[in-house]
């Protein structure tokens, strides 16, 4: 049982002031006040903040109305408390929204959610902390529907990394709006930050559930990145004639070997050459047989070192004509191998028109 939870059990709403100096004489709300005197005297921390609001002012208010005790009474409660405190099993959150919390990642989101609901409880803990962990296109999509003022003081709260990489997802114009409305929260209140971010918070529970935690586009752009290029192929041209929008999409989400000098950094290189197998770089090397994929073998080769670069090259040769199955099969180890590093943060791919805007 935690301190905060313990000064919690002593402080009630309908207990009398002291009335005098003997420990049976006081109010278990006078003895935690008390307590909590003596614990700031030594120096300890008290999570008071862990408290409801409404303890956190009674408490505030006894502590005001006190004086003094003597050391017999002082004591007396300190023992009292120590007994309590000994005495306790277990313990519990006492209410719905302790237990939600308590549960949080335990239960599914859809159970968490509707238990919430019926109870009539937010979600707890701090609401800005749920939104600094949201990921960009969540953000960009919450701060579209807000006004300019609203999205000042969301910019504000997050980091500075996020806050960039944010403002630069937003059309010029808003973003210089935000920024500006930046410089005007200068006396925005406590609450009034708090207000905001509870309601932010209540947007995204109000969210229906999704089946599928990635969007569409990197589902269908996933599932061609380990076709066939024929399939790939045609899968893509079928889209383009249905939807030229939702095609152009897919092919940004899609990384085949094809994709490597556009989007793979240099420097990176030797990271994939250090998790793929010396036989599978020399599969792919004597497979690329197109101007694509031989486009794909030089950038790799260019930026590896000139040693490995010519073995490959040389047991390539010896190893001369490769079945086209097994060589797209070498050539999809090495995105996998790529796509791990990607997904491990050790890399990070490039947009696909990167360079391009680059060269405007």
């Amino acid at each position: 049982m935690t301190k905060a939870s313990a000064l919690a059990a002593l402080p009630g709403p309908s207990f009398p002031q002291a009335t005098g100096s003997g420990p049976l004489q006081l109010s278990r709300r006078a003895k935690a006040a008390i307590i909590v005197q003596f614990i700031l005297n030594e120096g300890a921390d008290v999570p008071l903040s862990s408290l409801p609001e409404a303890l956190q002012t009674q408490l505030t208010q006894q502590l005001g109305a006190m004086r003094y005790v003597d050391r017999k009474t002082l004591n007396a409660v300190v023992q009292e408390f120590a007994d309590e405190l000994d005495s306790v099993g277990l313990s519990f959150p006492g209410d719905i929204a302790g237990a939600l919390s308590a549960l949080d990642g335990k239960i599914s989101p859809q159970t968490a959610r509707r238990l919430r609901k019926e109870a009539g409880v937010r979600q707890v803990g701090d609401p800005w902390a749920r939104i600094a962990a949201l990921d960009l296109p969540t953000l960009e999509r919450l701060i579209a529907s807000e006004s300019i003022e609203v999205a000042a003081v969301m910019m504000s709260k997050l980091d500075v990394t996020k806050a960039t990489a944010l403002l630069g997802r937003l059309p010029g114009e808003k973003a210089r709006r935000i920024t500006y409305a930046v410089s005007l929260t200068a006396r925005v209140t406590p609450e009034a930050v708090d207000r905001i971010g509870l309601s932010l918070a209540s947007q995204i529970e109000a969210e229906p559930p999704k089946a599928f935690a990635a969007a569409p586009v990197d589902r269908v752009g996933a599932i061609l990145n380990y076709s066939d290029a024929a399939i790939r192929d045609d899968v893509l041209t079928g889209l383009e004639e249905t939807d030229q929008d939702f095609a152009d999409a897919v092919r940004r989400a899609i990384f085949t070997f094809a994709n490597i000098p556009q989007r793979l950094n240099p420097v990176d290189v030797p990271k994939i050459t250090r998790d793929v197998e010396a036989a599978v770089l020399v599969t792919a090397v004597a497979a690329a047989t197109t101007d694509e994929t031989r486009k794909a073998v030089d950038f790799l080769t260019e930026n590896m070192s000139k040693r490995m670069a010519t073995s490959l090259r040389e047991e390539a040769a010896e190893r001369g004509k490769v079945k086209a199955k097994v060589g797209e099969e070498a050539m999809n180890a090495i995105v996998a191998a790529i796509r791990d590093l990607v997904a491990s943060g050790e890399i990070t791919l490039r947009e696909p028109d990167e360079d391009e805007e680059d060269g405007d």
